[in-house]
């Protein structure tokens, strides 16, 4: 794992590239070279995983000295990628996948895509033709962003390595700050936050003729995956938990080469529950150490797993990590997060996420496995996917297995009858003589805060959400399986994957998500409703493949936690005078772009109880540190 950046046109300067040392603290390389476009600067911060040699490091040449590579991920196949291109007489110089990934560029060019198994985003410059191409992994987990202007372009892994370039003005995207005010959404576009940064998104790749690309004009990107949506034939449950075994086993070993320390985020839930008790498996007892994991804790014991993670330590062979986020801490180290997310959060979590691979950096770990993106794939989000799964139900007429559902979902989440019909998408309504008889409900205190003229400009008709889903070409959510689509690609994933990629980078540490290798993604997707949801079990599939390698009382749980933290009352309680002055100087730092009025009686509701303190406190407050570790403007 590293950080890179690259730029045509203007003056090369190292502060690009430093300014994200902590993404590659073991090393740095700078390469220039003319072109009929400018200057061109391949920079590279290295995080030493896979080949420690120096003879690995980047910017990196091929033999001829042709392509010049600068690279951000890791290659899981290129043990593999390297014997093919043994077989057609290619000598290696290192053990690295970088240089794997290099040659296979030579090889196969842009086609080599497709065969890479692996989290990354490069830049490679054919110094003979002066053409660069830069591409990113085919779901995002590795982030690169782009700026153009009229003296040329430049991408880089993080933001914060553009906005002092000439031409990158500091306003803020009215567009894209009306969807995280409404609905919390960021990185669903090629948009940012910042007007003037964009972003390649998965699947996505650019190839630039600086000979004949002209200052200002925008950058050809093109999509080079997409997603396979056709749902797979039927199969039987122990077919299907078979298979999905098969891929996640493949999946985690693979994910595992490595030269460095290995260790994993461990919450007691079942996605990062399900990779330590493979991680155990396939390092058997070959292991010279103990397989280190981390977990946050809580006294809440609403919010805490430690019963479950301590399950799963007593059956492998780890040692255990915990940690306990207070309240007090979480403000204290607030600008410094935001600083290295580059653009603001939608709640606390993000804050115990950090605390993790702070702990993880303290025991000397360099490469974290996590579980991101089960839940997206498989329908963990219990709100939404219960939702639409009662609506393809009813649909398609499925009485027995609609009855089913809400019986277990009131027996084992505890969500009652009356709850459950209501959050029910197309249920019988009731006549309209009936409905005009209740008295029109008084719209709740504070409603209202984002009616101004500033933000009218950024909003879009159809929302952030519906906008995501066309954007997607999902167009409506249906049934399960287009949930999950929605969820891969824009809807939730994409901000989940920058907020752990800025969070383990901001400590020096590679995290891997065995969950996101393409084959097993396909898979998954693929089953579309099948073996997702039955009556009141999500992750249907992950559960019956897990059977004899996770503890049942683990493998059967069936709340939702995750990284959760007991926001409400740390808002009410501990944290309740930051976060009034936190609302406060948001709206002195972007007078006009909120309806002060309304925000303040949103705030006081929420902290007298007469509504929820929500995300939308932190969404308020997170918007306006961002504003100002930034020096942003409207």
């Amino acid at each position: 794992m590293c950080g890179i950046y690259a730029s045509v046109g203007f003056a090369p300067d190292l502060r690009n590239l430093d300014i994200v040392s902590h993404r590659g603290p073991d090393g740095r390389g700078w390469k220039l070279f003319e072109s009929a476009a400018g200057p061109v600067a391949l920079g590279h911060r290295r995080l030493s995983i896979v080949d420690l040699d120096e003879r690995s490091a980047q910017p990196m040449s091929c033999r001829d000295g042709r392509f010049w590579l600068t690279f951000n991920g890791e290659i899981y196949n290129f043990v593999e990628l390297r014997a093919e291109l043994e077989d057609l007489d290619y000598c290696f110089r290192t053990t690295s996948d970088s240089e794997v990934l290099l040659e296979a560029y030579v090889v196969w060019g842009e086609a080599m895509l497709e065969r890479l198994r692996g989290m990354f985003a490069f830049v490679i410059y054919d110094v003979r033709e002066q053409r660069l191409f830069a591409a990113r992994d085919r779901f995002g987990i590795k982030p690169l962003y782009y700026f153009v202007a009229d003296r040329g372009f430049a991408f880089a892994s993080e933001i914060k390595q553009l906005v002092d370039l000439p031409g990158f003005s500091r306003r803020i995207n009215l567009a894209r700050t009306y969807d995280y005010l409404s609905a919390g959404f960021t990185d669903h576009t090629e948009e940012t936050m910042f007007a003037d940064a964009r972003q390649l998104r998965g699947g996505q790749c650019v190839s630039i003729d600086l000979k004949t690309w002209r200052p200002a004009s925008s950058l050809p990107v093109r999509r080079y995956y997409d997603l396979p949506r056709q749902p797979l034939p039927r199969m039987s449950e122990a077919e299907a938990a078979a298979r999905f075994l098969e891929l996640f086993e493949d999946s985690v070993r693979i994910h595992l080469r490595s030269d460095v320390r290995v260790g994993s985020c461990l919450s007691g839930g079942l996605d990062s529950s399900s990779i330590v008790v493979m991680m155990d498996k396939m390092l058997g007892r070959s292991l010279a150490e103990l397989i280190h994991t981390v977990s946050a804790c809580y006294e809440d014991k609403a919010v805490d797993e430690k019963p479950f993670v301590d399950l799963v330590v007593a059956s492998t062979r780890t040692e255990p990590h915990y940690i306990y986020p207070s309240a007090e801490r979480a403000f204290g180290i607030a600008e410094r997060i935001t600083w290295h997310q580059d653009e603001p959060h939608y709640n606390t979590s993000m804050y115990a996420q950090w605390c993790v691979f702070e702990e993880a950096q303290n025991q000397s770990i360099k490469v974290m496995l996590d579980g991101q993106g089960a839940d997206e794939l498989l329908a963990g989000y219990h709100h939404d996917a219960f939702s639409v799964h009662a609506g393809a139900l009813m649909r398609k007429g499925d009485i027995l297995g609609l009855g089913r559902m809400l019986l277990e979902r009131k027996r084992w989440h505890g969500v009652g009858w009356l709850t459950q019909f209501l959050t029910m998408p197309g249920r019988p309504r009731a006549p309209e003589w009936l409905r005009g008889w209740r008295p029109a409900a008084a719209p709740a205190p504070g409603e209202g805060w984002l009616d101004t003229p500033a933000l009218e400009a950024g909003r879009s008709p159809g929302g952030a959400y519906q906008n995501a889903l066309l954007r997607d070409g999902v167009g409506e959510v249906g049934d399960i399986g287009d949930l999950c689509v929605a969820s891969l690609l824009g809807v939730s994933l994409p901000k989940l994957l920058r907020y752990e990629d800025r969070n383990s980078m901001a400590h020096s540490i590679e995290a891997r998500l065995p969950f996101l290798d393409h084959r097993l993604v396909e898979f998954t997707i693929g089953l579309w409703d099948q073996h997702k949801i039955v009556g009141g079990d999500t992750k249907r599939v992950l559960r019956s493949a897990m059977a004899g390698y996770l503890p049942e009382p683990v493998r059967k749980r069936r709340d939702k936690i995750g990284f959760a933290t007991p926001q409400q009352d740390w808002f009410r309680g501990p944290l309740r005078p930051a976060i009034e002055a936190g609302v406060r100087d948001t709206l002195d730092h972007f007078p006009g772009l909120l309806n002060k009025t309304a925000v303040l009686e949103y705030l006081n509701s929420a902290m007298s109880g007469r509504r929820s303190a929500d995300q939308r406190l932190w969404i308020l407050v997170n918007l306006g540190i961002w504003g100002k570790v930034f020096n942003m403007r409207v």
